[in-house]
Formats: C-alpha cells, sequence, structure tokens
C-alpha cells in the first residue's frame, strides 16, 4: 500500500478543508517523506512514517494551522533521520526541501530539529529554564505548535515505549509541554497531556480517579438534569440562543486538588462544571452573559468568595468567561461557567481554524511576552493577519548546558568566565579556558544559546584585574573585585613590614605611617594600602622608595616648595600691577581674590563647578589658576600637598553665563524614555541638552546621562526632581563630568 492510499485520512480532511494547491503539497509530502523513511520504524515495529502522518493530522484539525506546517510536521522526521544517520547529506537534503517546498517548510524543520536535541535532564527547579530554553528555538512561532502535536502524538502511543522513556517523557509532558500549551490557550491539548503523563507517572492514583469517575457517572447526569431545570426555564423565557455542556474535571485537575487540599476523591466539590454558552453577535457579548448570571443567580446561592469576572478584564491568556460558584443544597456546590460562542471556541482550542502566519520580525523579548504575543495571534480569525510580532524569544539571555545535562541561564554577551563563576566561585577562580561543543575555548569566548560547556582549571590559576573587562554578570564581576581586595590586603601587609624594616636599615627617623603618607602623595596614589601592596608586589622598588624618602628628609623637597609658590607670588604681582594701571575690570563669573579683578583662571574639568557650588582657586604651572569645587574628588589632595597654591575664590552675585552639568540617570529599559526626558528638559524646563547617552544593563534597565545648560546650581535641584517625576526613571544625580 502506498503512502497516498495508507494516510487517505489526513488527504480526506486536507481536501475537506484546504484549497487543492494545499492538497496537492501535502500528497507530494507524503510521498517524499515515505521514499526516505521507508526502512524506519518506531519501538513496536510500525513505520515511523505513522508518526509524522499523525502529527501532521493534529497540526491541521486539532490545532488549526495551515499548509506550511502540515507539510513541516510530514518531512520533520526526514531531517531529523538524516542528521542522526547520514549528516553528509544533510545539506544536499535541505536544498532540496527548500525547493522542492519553500523555504518556511525548511526553517520550521530545522526549528524542530533544534528542539529535538536538546538533552533535558529533568528536574522541577529548572523546569522553567528549559521551557524557556524551548521557546528560545523556536522563533517561528509554528514551531512551538508542531512540536507541542509531535509530544501530543508521543503520548498517545506511549505505551509502545520503554519504561524508562515513558517516565521521561511523562514529566516532560507535564512539566514543560503542558505549561506551554497552557500559556498558548491550548486548553484541551494541556489537559490531555497532563492525564497522558499522569497515567504513566501514578498509574494507581490515574486509576482510581477513573473508576471513581465511572462509578459516580449515573449520579451525576441525574443531578445535573435536576440542577439546570430552573435556570434552562427562565432563560428559555428570555428568548437567548444557547446551548448547555458538561465539563468533567481533567483526571490530572482532580489528582492535583486531593494532593494540594489534603481530600479525598469524595473531597473535590468541583468534579464538574456547567457551561451555558451563548449564541449572540459580538456587541452584545456581556449584556447577555451578565443577564443569564443573573438569572443563575435568582434560582441558585452564589458564593461571593468564588466569583471570576474574566469578561470584564480577560486573562492574560485570553480566557474569557463568567465563572460563579453556587449552593446546589446539601452541602453541594456547582461550578457554572457563562461564556459565548466565540468565548468558548478560544478556551477549547487556543486557536481559530483559519489563523495564517504571516511572517516575523527579527527582535527582542522575553520568553513570557513572546509567547503572550503569540497567543494574541492565534486568536484572529480572519484568513488576512496582518499584525506582525517579534518572534525571537528570550531577548538578552542564552541557556547553556554542563556536560551533565543541567541548564544554566546567562544574559547575552557572557563568556566562558561567567559561566565558570556561575557553577561555583571556586571553578571561576580557576578557571583557564574550556571545551565549547568539544572544541577548545580562551576564558573570553563568548556563549552561544544551546552550547555544552566543560570548564578546564588550573590549581596554579588565580584571578587578574583585567578579568573585569571579560565578565558581564555581576556576580563573577564581585567574585573577581573580591578576591582583587583581598589579595591586595594580603601584599599590603607584607609591603608594610618590609618598609617597616628597610625604614629601620637606613634610619632616616621617619615613621612608618609618615614614609607611607609622602609616598602616597609623590605617586600619586590614593591610599596607603594601595603603596604597600606596590612595595609588596615589587611594582615599586626599595631603591627608587629609598632615593624619594632621601629627597623629602635632607630638605630639597622643601626648597622646590618654595621655588612654586615665588612664582606664585610673582604671578599675584603682575597682576596687581595690571591693575593699579587701571585696565577695565574683568566681568568673569569669579573672584579669585578682592583685590584682584582681571585674572586668567579655567573650570576644572575633574569636577565641572556652576554657580552657586562653593569652590577655591589653585594655581597652576602653565594655565594659570584652575576652579575646584570644595567638594572635588581631588580637593583633599591638593589641599595637603600644595596648601600654598591654595586660592580661596567666590562667584559674583550678579554674574551670568551657561554651566554645563550632568545627570546620571537609571530607569527601566523602555522605548520613548528619551523622548521623555527631552520633553521634560526642553519644554517644560525650557532647558538646552548638549549631550544624553544610554545604554541598556541587560536586568531591564538603563543607564546613562544628561548634559544640561544651566544659569547655576538653583536650577540642578528643580531638573533632578523633574527627571525623577518620569515614569520609569528609578534614579537620578549629579555626577562631576
Amino acid at each position: 500500500m502506498d503512502a497516498l492510499q495508507k494516510y487517505d485520512a489526513l488527504r480526506r480532511f486536507v481536501r475537506d478543508t484546504f484549497s487543492p494547491v494545499t492538497q496537492a503539497l501535502v500528497d507530494k509530502a507524503l510521498v517524499f517523506a515515505d521514499e526516505r523513511m521507508g526502512g524506519y520504524t518506531r519501538y513496536d515495529g510500525t513505520p515511523m512514517m505513522d508518526h509524522a502522518a499523525a502529527v501532521a493530522m493534529i497540526v491541521a484539525k486539532e490545532i488549526g494551522l495551515g499548509r506550511n506546517s502540515t507539510v513541516a510536521a510530514l518531512l520533520h522526521d526526514v531531517m531529523r533521520v538524516a542528521n542522526r544517520e547520514q549528516p553528509e547529506t544533510v545539506p544536499e537534503l535541505s536544498r532540496t526541501i527548500r525547493e522542492e517546498f519553500g523555504e518556511p517548510v525548511l526553517g520550521i524543520i530545522v526549528g524542530l530539529y533544534n528542539i529535538s536535541n536538546i538533552k533535558l535532564k529533568v528536574s522541577k527547579e529548572q523546569a522553567s529554564d528549559f521551557r524557556d530554553m524551548i521557546v528560545s528555538y523556536s522563533e517561528d512561532p509554528r514551531v512551538i505548535l508542531i512540536k507541542l502535536a509531535d509530544r501530543l502524538e508521543v503520548m498517545r502511543s506511549l505505551d509502545m515505549f520503554p519504561p524508562e522513556k515513558r517516565r521521561k517523557k511523562s514529566w516532560e509532558s507535564m512539566n514543560l509541554y503542558a505549561q506551554i500549551a497552557h500559556k498558548l490557550g491550548l486548553y484541551n491539548l494541556k489537559s490531555e497531556l497532563e492525564d497522558q503523563a499522569l497515567k504513566w507517572l501514578e498509574p494507581k492514583e490515574y486509576e482510581y480517579i477513573c473508576r471513581r469517575l465511572e462509578e459516580t457517572e449515573s449520579e451525576r447526569q441525574t443531578f445535573i438534569a435536576r440542577f439546570l431545570q430552573p435556570i434552562i426555564e427562565k432563560i428559555d423565557r428570555q428568548g437567548i440562543r444557547y446551548h448547555v455542556k458538561s465539563r468533567t474535571k481533567s483526571i490530572y485537575s482532580i489528582w492535583a486538588k486531593m494532593h494540594k487540599q489534603k481530600v479525598p476523591f469524595e473531597g473535590v466539590y468541583d468534579i464538574f462544571a456547567l457551561r451555558i454558552i451563548i449564541d449572540c453577535e459580538r456587541e452584545m457579548e456581556k449584556q447577555l452573559c451578565w443577564t443569564v448570571y443573573s438569572i443563575v443567580s435568582d434560582c441558585y446561592t452564589p458564593n461571593p468568595e468564588r466569583m471570576r469576572d474574566w469578561i470584564t478584564i480577560p486573562k492574560s491568556n485570553g480566557y474569557e468567561s463568567l465563572h460563579t460558584t453556587v449552593s446546589a443544597g446539601g452541602g453541594r456546590w456547582v461550578e457554572i461557567q457563562i461564556r459565548t460562542e466565540r468565548m468558548d471556541a478560544v478556551a477549547e482550542r487556543g486557536i481559530a481554524a483559519h489563523w495564517r502566519y504571516k511572517g516575523v520580525n527579527q527582535g527582542g523579548q522575553t520568553s513570557e511576552a513572546w509567547l503572550g504575543r503569540l497567543r494574541e495571534a492565534l486568536e484572529e480569525t480572519t484568513h488576512s493577519l496582518t499584525q506582525r510580532f517579534e518572534a525571537k524569544p528570550a531577548s538578552g539571555e542564552i541557556f547553556v548546558f554542563t556536560p551533565n545535562g543541567d541548564i544554566r541561564k546567562l544574559p547575552e554577551g557572557a563568556t566562558v568566565l561567567d559561566f565558570a563563576f556561575d557553577i561555583h566561585t571556586n571553578l571561576g577562580c580557576t578557571c583557564t579556558g574550556a571545551k565549547v561543543n568539544n572544541r577548545a575555548a580562551s576564558i573570553r569566548d563568548v556563549l552561544h544559546n544551546g552550547d555544552i560547556v566543560e570548564v578546564l582549571t588550573q590549581k596554579n590559576q588565580t584571578p587578574k584585574a583585567d578579568w573585569l573587562n571579560v565578565c558581564v554578570t555581576s556576580k563573577a564581576r564581585s567574585r573577581i573585585k573580591s578576591f582583587l581586595r583581598e589579595e591586595q590586603m594580603k601584599y599590603a601587609r607584607m609591603g608594610r613590614e618590609e618598609l617597616e624594616r628597610k625604614l629601620k636599615n637606613w634610619k632616616m627617623g621617619v615613621t612608618i605611617d609618615e614614609a607611607v603618607a609622602y609616598l602616597g602623595r609623590q605617586l600619586k596614589v590614593r591610599t596607603g594600602r594601595e603603596v604597600q601592596s606596590m612595595i609588596g608586589t615589587q611594582k615599586l622598588d626599595l631603591q627608587t622608595i629609598k632615593e624619594i624618602l632621601t629627597h623629602w628628609v635632607s630638605g630639597r623637597a622643601d626648597e622646590e616648595r618654595r621655588a612654586v609658590a615665588a612664582e606664585a607670588e610673582e604671578r599675584k604681582a603682575e597682576i596687581k600691577k595690571l591693575e593699579s594701571q587701571q585696565l577695565p575690570r574683568s566681568t568673569d563669573a569669579l573672584i579669585i581674590d578682592e583685590r584682584i579683578g582681571n585674572i586668567e583662571y579655567k573650570l576644572a574639568k575633574c569636577c565641572n563647578p556652576i554657580k552657586g557650588d562653593p569652590i577655591f582657586g589653585f594655581v597652576t604651572i602653565a594655565s594659570g589658576i584652575t576652579v575646584h569645587r570644595a567638594d572635588c574628588p581631588n580637593a583633599q589632595r591638593l589641599r595637603e600637598r600644595y596648601p600654598y597654591r591654595v586660592m580661596e575664590a567666590r562667584w559674583r552675585s550678579n554674574a551670568d553665563g551657561a554651566f554645563r552639568v550632568t545627570i546620571a540617570i537609571v530607569a527601566q529599559d523602555v522605548s520613548g524614555l528619551a523622548n521623555m526626558i527631552t520633553e521634560t528638559v526642553s519644554r517644560d524646563l525650557k532647558l538646552n541638552i548638549r549631550s544624553m547617552n544610554f545604554i541598556s544593563r541587560g536586568d531591564g534597565t538603563a543607564q546613562g546621562t544628561v548634559s544640561v545648560e544651566v544659569p547655576g546650581t538653583g536650577v540642578v535641584d528643580t531638573l533632578i526632581h523633574s527627571v525623577m517625576k518620569i515614569k520609569g526613571v528609578q534614579k537620578a544625580y549629579r555626577v562631576n563630568s
């Protein structure tokens, strides 16, 4: 029997549902796949082609996808088998599929192959990451839907698999695939996956619940008929078109409630739910749903704690319905769901049969957002679905495996070193490289989605300062900084002990603290610990130290200071002479000295002072006087080392001018942030923006700076306050430059 005869049920459905063009392409795919899969069988000896045909039927009939998806479902095992058995033929096979069936079909098949290659090491702690991993391989939304169909067919045929395969696939179905189906609103598919999984994971409890449902079926139907009678009479009098469905809770849901609430089967009161489904125009939906609710609450007393209104505000996955639980007497409660035909179709199928996929944009969204956008697209019921959405999920993050199959979630751009620190601090500290997909890699190599990484270490390896330029994760960077601080303290102790010994030998008559402080000032090193660490690591040799300290103790350094001070005094005298010649007074914004009018100065770039800041002047050798803020990072050093070159300064009260101030901002990484800041600064405050720069930090926030011209400090507080009021801004503060 050839493929066209054997799989005639699929062909009949395609013929009744789709165009002749689709029928021809599906027939072509059946023959193409059967020729290449003829010798391959499943665990029970049946042809592997049976699986492909069954998946294609689920894709077309139960999920409602179209031609390309159905064809891809028929061909997906062809690619998988070729990769496993004859990998050298894959390029030629890909070209053939592209030429015969089109680029979209090939793209779907490649996505399905990528998912089938994920090696899952099952654990509840990692289920969420695995779900994201599966979705991240599905840049074409049809891929994840066909994969769900594939898994459903496997679960329906699970009795042919070996016992260890049954448990593994059941766990994956319950914890991974059923959860994705739930997010997409594919509730029937979700329930069947969960029920089939429970059948193999908890067979005794599954059989018990099945038996109890069968035993109570007759009683349930009698109760339902009696319960509905007064409701039906009142709805009929209103002339509303409707029908009633009785839905028994899924076996898995009953099992989960029994365990969660620790009750027996008899203690699960909502074994079934009644659905009143209204047939009406869309504009009448809300009104008629609430009318029926009013009728139900007239007949039976509702429990206000169990009222759920998902019509006014639908669930995040698109579900719409009114739920109420009413007392039926005798301590028995009944859940009633009120919805329309349209709402029921979405709730049952999660997708309209005529949905057609029109294309994707490359872009970035988290897996949750991507699935949400996919669900919105799936609810479209027209052939002209033109809304395009981003189809590259999990932007900003990648999923990487250990050789044992453990999954680690890292930000995009993460390196081998980030991965090593993510596993364990000691592994990171001793990391020398890695094998990525069995190929040698350095600590700097950037990882990609799905990489399998084996970290290589050496006992004598330690973190280096330049590792901070390699890592992007905060965990790795903080561990490296912590190690470097500890190392600096260790070498500082060694350096201090060494210097103490040498000072005694040199007999200079200075204390260790005096010597360290002077060396720090001369070498422009910020702290004494750094000086001592430089000695301990031999970056500062003892001969140089001896020369610097000898120069200081001998008094020659004082002579140099006096020469600089004399030069400053001469400069003041020249200025005073110019002033005595009655030259025009300066219109500068600063008063450096009450006795001096016209004097050359510039504003320091290290602290960027503006009018209103407390300031001081500092006499330089070649550039006149530089004006610093009193709280400048360099202020203390300048005052301590060169007190004779520091001059008092203040702003003129009537000075005009425009000063540049830089504001640092941390905000949520949302579109339009720059526009909101621009409007606030330029339009509302009437200030000029000179520059603006923002970068994404990879954690949902953005950080950057805005440079603005202001007349003085009085405006800066207003500026910061206004920026903080912008939606999404978390921090705003002035920086030095």
